[in-house]
């Protein structure tokens, strides 16, 4: 497999690097996310991706490509949002292995804040019933049986909802929590110290907006203070300069625009990263940089989704 990702991604000029997004790691196995990594899953993939690749930090991985100076097999590893579960099992896993990562943090959340998608799916996750009633709000009657099915209602729900107008669908989701008998919901984000703490064990922290809008939804002047303001917050917790930024969702021209990719250029960051797969060269536009996330549980099936992941190249699109 080493040969294989070598061929398709040598150093110097010709570069290509990978990197992979992740969200969450658990304490134990979730069943009704099975996709989301425990910590016993995740520790066995980053040595996967220990032995397979060369893991470079992101901001050195940047300037690398751009120099023509990355070795072959280059990967970076990032996670958005900003979930406590990244400072208290991912970072010192990470750090047990040698390895390091980004984390791009939404900062409105660091003082127990609770995600708008994550008070849908703790409140469908406790609902006692089999079938929740949301005919009122147009998304129907929800069959919630089993655990696969109550998975596919929920990611339904926040497919309906994402791109809603932000007082939409907040209103959406009180009225979700309430069907649900308003259940409290665990704060799962990180606060400032756990920024901090990413920094004492040698991770990077960058950027990922204030309060996770889709930025396309936004007046320009609300989104240029969500990509701002998310930068000055970081820098006055970690007292260090934040130049690396991820757009929330992250889907070109669906979620962000060209007006975006100027914002964050004039905010003084030093690359921005989208969610289109693929891998970046020399060519990629440094503020809309792929990222992805490989899924698969076997080997094979994962060195597979890396390799295919490695001819995808992205260049400008802004």
């Amino acid at each position: 497999m080493r040969l294989l990702m070598t061929h398709f991604s040598p150093a110097g000029a010709r570069a290509r690097l990978s990197t992979l997004i992740f969200h969450r790691v658990l304490p134990r196995p979730d069943p009704l996310f099975p996709d989301i990594p425990d910590a016993q899953r995740f520790a066995s993939l980053m040595r996967r991706l220990r032995a397979w690749f060369n893991v470079v930090p992101l901001s050195e991985a940047v300037e690398r490509l751009f120099s023509g100076s990355l070795p072959a097999r280059a990967l970076a590893i990032t996670f958005d949002d900003g979930y406590a579960d990244n400072e208290t099992i991912a970072a010192p896993l990470l750090r047990e292995l040698g390895l390091t990562a980004t984390f791009f943090v939404a900062t409105s959340y660091l003082h127990g804040g609770v995600m708008w998608n994550d008070r849908v799916i703790e409140a469908l996750r406790v609902f006692p019933g089999d079938t929740l009633d949301l005919s009122s709000i147009g998304l129907g009657r929800l069959e919630l049986p089993a655990p696969q099915a109550r998975r596919g209602a929920i990611e339904l729900v926040l497919a309906r909802i994402k791109h809603f107008e932000f007082a939409k669908r907040e209103a959406a989701v009180q009225a979700i929590v309430d069907a649900c008998g308003n259940p409290p919901i665990p704060e799962l984000m990180m606060r400032g110290d756990g920024v901090k703490r990413l920094v004492a064990l040698g991770m990077g922290v960058g950027a990922h907006t204030m309060s996770h809008p889709i930025l396309a939804r936004l007046p320009d002047e609300a989104a240029m203070e969500e990509i701002g303001g998310s930068r000055e917050v970081l820098q006055a917790l970690t007292g260090e300069p934040i130049e690396l930024f991820a757009y929330p969702n992250g889907v070109p021209q669906r979620d962000y625009t060209g007006a975006h990719v100027a914002m964050t250029r004039r905010c003084g960051f030093r690359a921005a990263f989208s969610t289109a797969w693929g891998v970046a060269t020399r060519a990629s536009d440094r503020y809309q940089l792929p990222r992805f996330t490989p899924w698969d549980r076997t080997p094979l099936r994962f060195g597979l989704r890396m390799v295919r992941n490695l001819v995808r190249t992205r260049c400008a699109t802004a």
